[in-house]
């Protein structure tokens, strides 16, 4: 069991680890930053990792605070399902009413890695080769779809 302090280092050292490991890939290497992330360029929809005791996540999220409008824009996603699980030979999950820890409501489209532990430094290259290759593939996929969204 891990104090407050050391488990705050703990993912202190796997998000440095992990921009060292995405600094090694060729891809990342011409870019001026590693991931869209927070940078798509949409309103309400931002990409973003998770990685837990419980395993690893690469997440398109809609977190607009408008309910309507949040399923308004899940929907729009869901018209273009098959171009954006193309790159996904298992497919996506698809969770139009995900509630995040913090009680707040969002729609969620994401692939996940599970029984892997954010604990166990002997798994964190798993993580970090599942995060950074999914993620490349559905900012992929969300740049075909986007123009069509919006």
């Amino acid at each position: 069991m891990y104090s407050k302090e050391e488990l705050k280092q703990l993912k202190k050292d796997f998000w440095e680890g992990f921009g060292i490991y995405c600094s090694n890939i060729p891809a990342l290497k011409r870019r001026k930053s590693k991931f869209m992330l927070y940078n798509t360029k949409m309103k309400g929809v931002e990409m973003k990792f998770d990685a837990t005791r419980s395993g690893a996540s690469v997440i398109l999220e809609i977190n607009l605070s408008n309910a309507t409008l949040r399923l308004e824009k899940y929907e729009s996603f869901v018209l273009y399902k098959a171009t954006l699980e193309k790159q996904f030979p298992g497919g996506l999950i698809w969770d139009a009413s995900f509630i995040r820890e913090c009680g707040t409501e969002v729609s969620r489209i994401y692939t996940q890695k599970k029984d892997i532990d954010l604990h166990r430094r002997i798994q964190w290259m798993e993580f970090y080769q599942f995060m950074s290759t999914e993620m490349l593939k559905l900012e992929k996929s969300f740049k075909i779809v986007k123009e069509a969204i919006e």
